[in-house]
């Protein structure tokens, strides 16, 4: 039994609108794995993520990440980045140490505030990882969600260990205002004058999933052009044309956010937010999430992968401001692999020559 089915309309996507404009070797540099039965369930620690991911998978195992990228994108050699959901867990950093291993993928440590610089690093080192990522939901349970800060879950004490190191940190970047929220934009400033070899990918383009999260931003990123991007989850054809514009396609990264983009969906924007159109009866009752609508069963038949929707959204704003085949091939694949490589020399040093 397949992991997920692939419908006619999933097909005749791939094949007439994909699988030529998409290089031969993807590379995935943001996307989850873990196992179920690993995970710490919290009762107590307040909200303070949207409900409708959780609805897709239960979990993720390597294994189901190969398959993945076997059914959906036939032909390809996908290669990823990997790391865990949830921080404070050494037991899912440890599962994602042994599977990224086995299959030969890089992997990032999922890092916890309360951490010193130390045992971060000393993590990193252990695992082989190439840099860590947090999440906001981690922050003190004193602070409201709203006012959260990046340093709030990614503590100064850990970048300045990061800096040292020339690690990546894959920043989900917190606050109702998204990219363009003001201290969210004085943080990466801060971030990138004082610790300028930090690698730092901007995750989901800075959650900008509709035009009005873009804002004037980039008169403030532009100042780093050193700054990276990934376009994961990300189905805004604006907000990926603006960071191709302003930071060109050597600073623009695909990611999937495995499992999430197994989803079926169309997203579109409404009042400044966005909205996922979803088959009826598919994700429990969308009434409990504001990101959901349900749609009719013969507009349910339309509805293809939210993998395929973000990589639609990439070829249009490529096709529209002219990319050629190498412009796309650094999105999809150079980028990642030339991030990660700059990254395990400096955290480790050459590689020896056989």
């Amino acid at each position: 039994m397949p992991l997920f089915d692939i419908t006619e309309n999933d097909r005749k996507i791939y094949e007439t609108e994909l699988r030529v404009f998409l290089p031969d070797e993807i590379f995935d540099v943001h996307a989850h794995i873990w196992r179920d039965e690993l995970r710490i369930k919290h009762k107590d620690e307040p909200k303070r993520k949207v409900t409708w991911p959780t609805l897709v998978a239960k979990d993720d195992p390597i294994e189901d990440l190969a398959e993945t990228y076997r059914l959906m994108f036939p032909g390809k050699k996908v290669c990823a980045l990997v790391f865990a959901n949830e921080g404070g867990n050494e037991r899912l950093n440890d599962y994602v140490k042994k599977s990224s291993a086995a299959a030969g993928f890089p992997a990032l440590y999922f890092s916890h505030p309360s951490q010193s610089g130390e045992e971060v690093e000393s993590r990193i080192r252990d695992g082989g990882f190439v840099g860590i990522k947090s999440y906001l939901d981690l922050s003190p349970s004193y602070i409201p969600e709203r006012e959260i800060r990046i340093f709030d879950f990614f503590p100064e004490k850990q970048l300045e260990v990061m800096n040292r190191i020339g690690a990546i940190v894959m920043l989900h970047i917190p606050r109702p205002g998204r990219l363009k929220d003001p201290v969210n934009l004085a943080q990466i400033a801060e971030i990138k004058e004082k610790y300028p070899r930090v690698r730092l990918i901007i995750a989901h383009i800075g959650r900008a999933y509709t035009k009005e999260d873009i804002g004037s931003a980039f008169d403030i990123l532009d100042r780093y052009p050193d700054l990276m991007y990934d376009f994961t989850a990300n189905c805004c054809e604006y907000a990926i044309t603006e960071v191709l514009r302003h930071a060109g396609a050597d600073h623009l990264m695909f990611g999937t956010d495995m499992p999430i983009t197994r989803m079926r969906m169309h997203r579109i924007a409404e009042n400044g937010t966005y909205i996922n159109l979803v088959p009826p009866g598919l994700y429990g009752d969308p009434s409990l999430d504001p990101h959901l609508r349900e749609v009719s069963v013969e507009e349910a038949g339309k509805i293809t992968f939210f993998a395929y929707e973000e990589l639609l959204a990439f070829k249009r704003a490529a096709t529209a401001l002219g990319l050629g085949k190498e412009d796309i091939e650094d999105v999809m694949y150079n980028n990642a692999k030339r991030l990660i490589e700059g990254a395990e020399r400096d955290i480790y040093g050459e590689p020896e020559k056989v």
